[in-house]
């Protein structure tokens, strides 16, 4: 596909009359499974990139965040929240840089100064960010696989594993410690209900505020868990696959950052493994093997892994203010 001619046809004209885009566009790349070389002839064209920002969206009262357009499911980000996202190393923005050159459809000055930095965003958070947002695939997977065919007890053990993923991400977004709040799935006495999720908690002297953060992050999970709507398996099973999918290319996305190989988001060896599994050649069971498999890397790679505990960041804040200074020079401003 004509990627170019693409983005110059009608359907994308508001990247060139929208006030926020135009010229001031520094990047734009492919995004989803085109992407990741896991797509498909009628796989859709998604778009991401970001904007420098308007001298009174910086300096003035305006305030600009991000562009989207659904029709063409396109969203393109300021330069600003671009950033923060990335030092955040959120997988969805940070995949961003690592695209390959033939699907970066746009890269100004600015672009090349952020894409040739991109190191300086990867940092251990990545363990975090990428394990939580695979553990909400898994989530996904297991919560529609268990409304079928799963064992009280199993769906139980499911649930259980979700949260011990939860507090990964709470160790490091609230500053608790390994250990403080554990679960286990235990015989509940109940002959209605084999088994039920037990906590014990041993936090001292923590703000309200970060306790009840706490809460709802675990309140969150167990009522998306108690959302059993029905629905045709039959005709879920494709989105399913996908879960499944994404599941596995996050572990691995995750592993190339943390083992020090950079940001790859094109899969290229892991190819025919992505599409088997998103064609259901590979069965969920052995998903859930290698699921297993890739926990135990991945906390590996995060404990001998030599990337710093957070990004640098009076580095991205010079390289922040250099993008400007490129954008003033430019005539941006």
């Amino acid at each position: 596909m004509d990627y170019q001619a693409l983005i110059v046809g009608q359907d994308y004209a508001f990247l060139r009359t929208s006030p926020h885009l135009g010229r001031r566009i520094c990047y734009l790349t492919l995004s989803g499974s085109r992407a990741y070389g896991t797509n498909h002839a009628a796989s859709d064209v998604d778009i991401r990139g970001f904007a420098l920002e308007r001298p009174e969206e910086i300096f003035g009262t305006q305030h600009f965040e991000q562009a989207e357009d659904k029709a063409t499911d396109t969203v393109i980000y300021s330069l600003q929240k671009f950033v923060h996202l990335c030092s955040q190393c959120n997988p969805n923005v940070i995949e961003m840089l690592g695209t390959e050159p033939e699907h970066v459809l746009c890269c100004n000055a600015v672009g090349r100064l952020i894409r040739d930095h991109a190191d300086l965003f990867l940092s251990k958070r990545s363990y975090y960010t990428f394990t939580g947002y695979a553990t909400a695939q898994l989530r996904r997977l297991q919560n529609a696989l268990a409304r079928d065919s799963y064992p009280q007890a199993a769906k139980m053990e499911h649930i259980r594993r979700s949260l011990e993923q939860i507090m990964l991400t709470c160790q490091e977004q609230y500053h608790i410690h390994e250990g403080d709040i554990t679960f286990a799935s235990e015989d509940s006495g109940d002959e209605e209900q084999e088994k039920e999720l037990y906590t014990s908690v041993h936090i001292d002297h923590i703000t309200l505020r970060r306790f009840l953060a706490i809460n709802t992050d675990i309140g969150t999970m167990l009522r998306n868990y108690g959302k059993l709507n029905k629905r045709n398996h039959k005709k879920d099973l494709p989105h399913l696959r996908k879960h499944a999918m994404h599941l596995i290319r996050l572990f691995l996305t995750g592993l190339d950052i943390l083992e020090g190989r950079g940001i790859h988001t094109y899969r290229r060896e892991e190819h025919d493994l992505l599409l088997g599994i998103r064609a259901g050649d590979v069965s969920f069971d052995e998903v859930f093997r290698l699921t297993d498999e890739y926990e135990q890397k991945i906390r590996h790679a995060f404990e001998i892994s030599k990337l710093p505990d957070r990004p640098d960041e009076a580095a991205i804040n010079n390289l922040l203010v250099s993008c400007y200074k490129t954008g003033t020079e430019a005539g941006l401003f």
